[in-house]
C-alpha cells in the first residue's frame, strides 16, 4: 500500500481496460479456490481470472496463465515477492518456515468482532466494497485489546520461567492449546 497513489482498481490487457474485483471477500474466496487441491491448474486460472475480472477473456490458456499471474502478483501477492530476501545475483535466498500465528479462516469470528469493536465495520455489510489492501491495513492496525490481537498474543507468548510460575505456565499452556491453529488444507 502506497498512500501517494490510488489503490489498484483496473488492469489493462491488450489495450482494453477491465475493472478488478479486489474486495476482501472476493480475494479470500480466490485464495481458497487456489488452495483447493481438487481443482486442476487450468480450472484455477480460468476461474481466478473470472473472479478478478468478472468476464471471460478469449485467449489461449498459456496467455490466460500469464495474465492471471501478473494480475495476482501485482495486486494480491506483491508483498510476498517484496519480502523475499535475495543474494547478490538476485536469486531468492533459502527461507526458514515462519510459524503461522493466525488464520483468516479459523480466526474469522475474532476478526469480525475485532473490526466491529475497533472500527465499527461490519465485515458482512462490507463484502464487495472493502478493498483487499484496506482490509489488510485495518487488520494489521487493530488495537491490542481486540479479541483477535489478544489471541495472536496468546499464540506468540513465551512461557514464564523461574520459581513460582508453574500456575502461570499451566494457564498459558491451556490458553495456547485452546487457541491453537488447526491444520488447514
Amino acid at each position: 500500500m502506497d498512500l501517494a497513489y490510488p489503490l489498484t482498481e483496473t488492469v489493462e490487457i491488450d489495450g482494453k481496460t477491465y475493472k478488478l474485483n479486489l474486495s476482501f471477500d472476493n480475494v479470500l474466496r480466490l485464495i481458497d479456490m487456489l488452495n483447493d487441491k481438487q481443482l486442476d491448474d487450468i480450472t484455477q486460472i480460468e476461474t481466478g481470472l473470472y473472479m478478478l475480472l468478472g468476464v471471460d477473456i478469449d485467449y489461449p490458456i498459456d496467455k490466460k496463465e500469464e495474465i492471471f499471474y501478473q494480475i495476482f502478483y501485482e495486486t494480491i501477492g506483491k508483498e510476498i515477492e517484496e519480502n523475499i530476501p535475495v543474494d547478490l545475483e538476485g536469486n531468492p535466498m533459502p527461507q526458514q518456515k515462519e510459524e503461522k500465528i493466525y488464520s483468516i479462516k479459523q480466526d474469522a469470528p475474532y476478526i469480525y468482532a475485532s473490526f466491529y469493536q475497533d472500527y465499527g465495520i461490519d465485515l458482512f455489510e462490507s463484502q464487495g466494497k472493502l478493498h483487499w489492501e484496506k482490509f489488510k491495513a485495518l487488520l494489521a492496525g487493530l488495537r491490542p485489546d481486540t479479541k483477535f490481537k489478544e489471541i495472536v498474543n496468546i499464540r506468540t507468548m513465551e512461557l514464564p520461567t523461574g520459581k513460582g510460575t508453574e500456575k502461570q505456565r499451566k494457564q498459558i499452556k491451556e490458553l495456547k492449546e485452546y487457541y491453537r491453529l488447526h491444520d488447514e488444507p
